[in-house]
């Protein structure tokens, strides 16, 4: 299905990211002086790119359909995403708290964005993966083709107003140059 497909290429580049913010924290920590720069950048991604977009995608377009299509919203994989969502912002608000703490010139702000940074990147690693290997599988499985369609044209009207337009192709090229600055491959 496309919808799935489109929601896997953006978990790869969330996963890129999610590199990129290990690399990031450390140099935070370092006292790097252009890391808390390329922090403020990953955030604004996370905020974004992440949670506007690809969960707006997620939580307004494809898992009220899986519900519409019998999959429960309560107490089934859907349930555990959603909660997943949240546990992410609340990890990604406290990385924004720490580096505006840290700007502040409050030195103990950097182990505060380590700690957040380990526990999102290890928990959102954990999440794509069952969402790309249970949920969306399932998602493939429950859905018509007409339907995928249709929530291919839901998910293109959330980014076009919800992270506007040329925005997608600047966070990719974002995460391009903080690869290239952090050298990961």
């Amino acid at each position: 299905m496309e919808t799935t497909q489109e929601l896997m290429q953006e978990h790869a580049a969330v996963l890129v990211a999610l590199e990129i913010l290990d690399k990031v924290a450390t140099a935070v920590a370092q006292k790097n002086e252009r890391a808390p720069e390329h922090l403020e950048q990953l955030l604004d991604f996370f905020k974004g790119f992440v949670d506007r977009c690809h969960h707006g995608k997620e939580e307004d377009v494809l898992f009220p359909e899986l519900v519409r299509r019998g999959l429960p919203r309560e107490g089934g994989p859907i349930a555990v995403m959603l909660s997943e969502h949240e546990v992410g912002r609340s990890h990604v608000r406290a990385m924004a708290d720490g580096l505006r703490r840290l700007s502040g010139g409050e030195a103990a702000a950097a182990a505060v964005i380590r700690d957040h940074a380990d526990a999102y990147r290890s928990m959102l690693q954990a999440h794509i993966h069952k969402e790309n290997n249970i949920l969306f599988p399932m998602a493939d499985r429950i859905l018509s083709a007409d339907v995928d369609r249709s929530l291919k044209g839901q998910f293109d009207a959330i980014e076009r107003d919800r992270i506007g337009a040329g925005k997608h192709e600047a966070y990719h090229a974002m995460l391009h140059n903080l690869k290239e600055v952090y050298e990961i491959a």
